[in-house]
């Protein structure tokens, strides 16, 4: 264990015994001893991903500056949120001010901001480090503290558009060796009952992106039926089939509707893909050489919830190494987002990692409508790279059950 082991030990048992709060303090507190740092602070990515608000860590015995909300457009935290490297420039007073990105298996949670009189390359590590460890402590203590999520709300929230980002994933990007995801969701002014989820067990990848139908509350009321049914089925060991029966009778049990969705479950070793699609749109895949992305014409089936004798058809998708395959709501088509060509925009974005290619896709959505969405807009995008050499764990092929119809899309 060399000196850095020892001081990240230092540092993270530092930070579980002060207040779930106080993470950026421990941090700061520790920079400021081994660094002589001069100023520390912490920014958070909104819930939108375009401002930033700062929080910062005063020195013992100063007090704390009002919280500061930054445009992240053309500055220097975009550009360190974008790449994901460490930036450092002239603080104009002698100094050098450091920016290191906060993320935590590809979510961007924020940034960490230096500023101190000396930093060479060992010292610029260690920042590095400091920032990384910051986005585990985090990760952690936001389950025992509002701080986090309050700091990433900067415009007002709705009782519908609180209980829709509680149905989100904590994390809206997730980096692993088998693949990168990352999704992004333009809630309408007056919600429509957009939700998107993920899990990753040992030798699957769980996805789903689902539209319920309605507006405001109703609708955020009803995606949380369709969610919680899915979730509860997934743990349960179901499948994509099981898993689409049991929101449709969720629905029906509780007759609140209907909702459109589309579930995928993703074998690691094989990047075999299982899938119901319950009258969604289809996908778009970018699939190496193509020229332009292209639908994935998947089978539809009738949406959940629907009082009519239902059927759901299990199919299959075979995922190759160095596919992108974007899932969608209507909301990214229809009304004002028909003017995007979004083809042509996978297409332009294929190089960008999916979480910028998420923003690229819900900004030209939200221009496109002039800032006002009528129905909400999501995108979810994944990119598979391997399938070869990897084995996870107790890794075995599962079986389809036998009453399931099957399709196969190439």
């Amino acid at each position: 264990m060399d000196g850095r082991d020892l001081e990240l030990g230092e540092l993270l048992a530092a930070a579980e015994s002060a207040p779930p709060g106080e993470s950026v303090g421990v941090i700061a507190h520790d920079l400021r001893k081994r660094f002589g740092a001069e100023r520390v602070s912490f920014l958070f990515v909104d819930l939108m991903g375009h401002r930033l608000l700062r929080l910062t860590a005063p020195a013992e015995g100063d007090r704390a500056d009002a919280a500061e909300r930054i445009d992240m457009k053309g500055s220097a935290y975009d550009t360190v949120l974008r790449t994901q490297r460490q930036h450092i420039e002239p603080d104009g007073q002698g100094g050098r001010r450091v920016i290191s990105p906060v993320s935590n298996r590809g979510d961007r949670i924020g940034v960490l901001e230096v500023t101190l009189q000396y930093a060479d390359d060992a010292v610029l590590a260690q920042i590095s480090d400091a920032a990384h460890a910051l986005a585990y402590i985090i990760v952690t203590d936001r389950r025992f503290t509002d701080l986090y999520h309050a700091g990433r709300r900067t415009t007002r929230t709705s009782l519908a558009a609180e209980i829709q980002h509680q149905l989100l994933p904590s994390a809206s990007c997730c980096e692993a060796p088998q693949f990168t995801l990352a999704a992004g969701l333009i809630p309408a002014d007056d919600i429509g009952g957009d939700t998107y989820d993920y899990t990753l067990d040992q030798d699957t990848l769980h996805l789903s992106i689902t539209d319920a139908m309605g507006h405001d509350t109703d609708s955020a009321l009803l995606a949380t039926l369709v969610t919680s049914a899915l979730r509860g089925a997934r743990r349960a060991g179901c499948d994509a089939l099981r898993q689409a029966h049991r929101a449709h009778e969720a629905l029906l049990s509780h007759s609140r509707g209907l909702a459109t969705g589309q579930l995928l479950c993703i074998q690691l070793e094989t990047g075999t893909c299982e899938l119901v699609n319950a009258g969604h749109p289809w996908p778009l895949r970018l699939r190496d050489g193509a020229a332009e992305a292209e639908e994935v014409q998947l089978a539809v089936n009738l949406p959940f919830g629907v009082a009519a004798p239902t059927s759901y058809q299990l199919q299959e998708l075979q995922l190759h190494p160095g596919d992108r395959l974007v899932l969608l709501t209507d909301g990214m088509q229809e009304r004002g987002a028909a003017a995007v060509d979004l083809p042509s925009l996978v297409t332009e974005t294929r190089t960008s990692h999916p979480r910028e290619a998420v923003r690229t896709l819900t900004t030209a959505v939200l221009d496109a409508c002039r800032g006002n969405l009528k129905d909400d807009a999501t995108v979810v995008i994944l990119d598979w790279h391997r399938t070869e050499g990897f084995a996870p764990p107790g890794a075995r092929g599962r079986q389809r059950p036998a009453q399931a119809a099957s399709g196969t899309a190439a």
